[in-house]
């Protein structure tokens, strides 16, 4: 609050659910902000250090461990989190529960994983020995349900203290093992401790802040209205995972490990400042509920807004880093990362189509459309990997950049032409393409 101007505090102060809302809010820009300077800075000294072919095995692996996150956590953390503020007499046992089911997600995910792993890298020991231990991060899945806690109660504080120390901690020890010559193991070694010190620590503070783990219970009833519930999400989440990581792992099977390394680099400029449409849309989006329980137009008039800052945030981002995308590339990552500048090119502006899924993927939930909201994504997902066959062969990583391009633009903009309940979205999100209307639509409004 201390650092909120003296104008501002002087609304809130004396609300106190804003101002926990506002507190909470700040907690998570500062953990967003802290992981985005610090991951960066790090993330490119370990690709110096590795070089392409070394860092792109390591992000071949943890985009192939990701691919099965979503079958860990089973769909379940909105779920808990709704089901906690709805009835907090039931907490213990919603909490156990979903701890139970996510520890055995998890010891399925890893199964899939190691078999998967030995079958697509059959000759690979090294592959093979870094999967097995970043895949064994599934079985800690069960410990994020002390995160769900901490959210449903709005106190995120206590989630950004661990996860930041440990981050901070674990900073440290990457940059011991570079400046040790450390293999390429032992950075796989280090990400699968930070996991599981992350895990026991929030179990921890969980029982210090929260119910104590020896209260937690659980039932078969209650794991089967969690699994019917969260059934959608865990498809969407794993729709989702397909068309964010296939191309990284495409690129691996039919290039090489060389080629994910050039597109990581790439990728993780283009994608470090995601957490801004994040925070925004998470911000606004309850206070245009609220208008929807008065006027409706009121409520589209407002959806609109939010779909224009969007697109034109995306843009302004995009725009510059299109031009300048070859010296940002070679200034972070070296002149071994060079054709990498060109990936960013293409890959930045997927960022627009991202933004715009974001603000309707509130309106999704909020018109209780999940199942539409899942078919977006498996198209999108659909498209992806269809088109990463087509021009991965073709095109190499510039045709990877292009498929996730196209992928999120059929999955948050043409899927809403083809459906008629999401045809006024589609029509939404064009108009936000228009500045010249958008300035017409703010002049009129002041």
């Amino acid at each position: 609050m201390n650092i909120i101007p003296s104008f501002i505090r002087h609304y809130i102060e004396h609300r106190p659910n804003l101002l926990k809302i506002v507190d909470n809010i700040g907690w998570l820009f500062f953990d967003k902000i802290l992981r985005m300077g610090v991951g960066l800075f790090v993330g490119v000294w370990i690709a110096r250090y590795l070089g392409p072919e070394q860092f792109g095995l390591l992000n071949f692996t943890t985009a192939f461990i990701e691919l099965f996150g979503a079958i860990a956590t089973l769909g379940l953390q909105s779920i808990v989190v709704r089901d906690i503020v709805h009835n907090p007499s039931g907490k213990e046992e919603t909490l156990g529960t979903a701890a139970i089911l996510q520890f055995l997600g998890g010891l399925i995910a890893y199964t899939l994983i190691l078999t998967t792993i030995f079958w697509l890298r059959a000759d690979d020991a090294l592959a093979k020995a870094i999967a097995s231990i970043l895949g064994s991060m599934m079985l800690f899945k069960a410990a994020k349900v002390s995160v769900y806690w901490f959210e449903s109660q709005v106190l995120s504080k206590y989630t950004v203290w661990v996860q930041n120390g440990v981050f901070l901690l674990f900073a440290v020890i990457k940059v011991g093992l570079i400046l040790q010559n450390s293999p390429l193991i032992a950075f796989a070694w280090a990400i699968m401790a930070e996991a599981l010190v992350v895990a026991l620590l929030m179990l921890l503070m969980l029982d210090l802040r929260g119910p104590q783990l020896s209260s937690l219970t659980a039932s078969f009833k209650r794991t089967k209205t969690l699994l019917a519930d969260s059934w959608p999400l865990l498809l969407s989440g794993i729709a989702i995972m397909i068309y964010m990581k296939i191309d990284q792992i495409m690129l691996g099977q039919m290039i090489g490990d060389e080629a994910v390394g050039i597109y990581s680099a790439a990728t993780r400029v283009s994608e470090v400042w995601y957490f801004v449409p994040m925070a925004i849309v998470a911000s606004v989006f309850p206070a245009i509920l609220e208008t929807k329980k008065r006027s409706e137009k009121q409520y589209y008039e407002r959806l609109q807004c939010l779909y224009d800052l969007m697109v034109w945030i995306a843009i302004a981002v995009a725009l510059p880093m299109t031009f300048l995308s070859t010296t940002i590339i070679s200034l972070l990552f070296g002149d071994a990362y060079e054709q990498a500048g060109s990936v960013l090119a293409i890959h930045v502006w997927a960022a627009v189509f991202v933004s715009l899924g974001l603000a309707s993927g509130k309106w999704f939930l909020a018109e209780n459309r999940q199942i539409l909201s899942l078919q977006r994504t498996v198209m999108g997902a659909i498209v992806n990997v269809g088109l990463n066959f087509l021009f991965i062969p073709l095109h190499g990583v510039l045709g990877a950049a292009v498929a996730t391009v196209v992928g999120q633009a059929t999955a948050c903009l043409f899927y809403d032409a083809i459906q008629r309940d999401t045809r006024k979205m589609f029509v939404m999100k064009i108009r936000s393409f228009n500045l010249h209307a958008i300035w017409e639509r703010t002049t009129t409004r002041l």
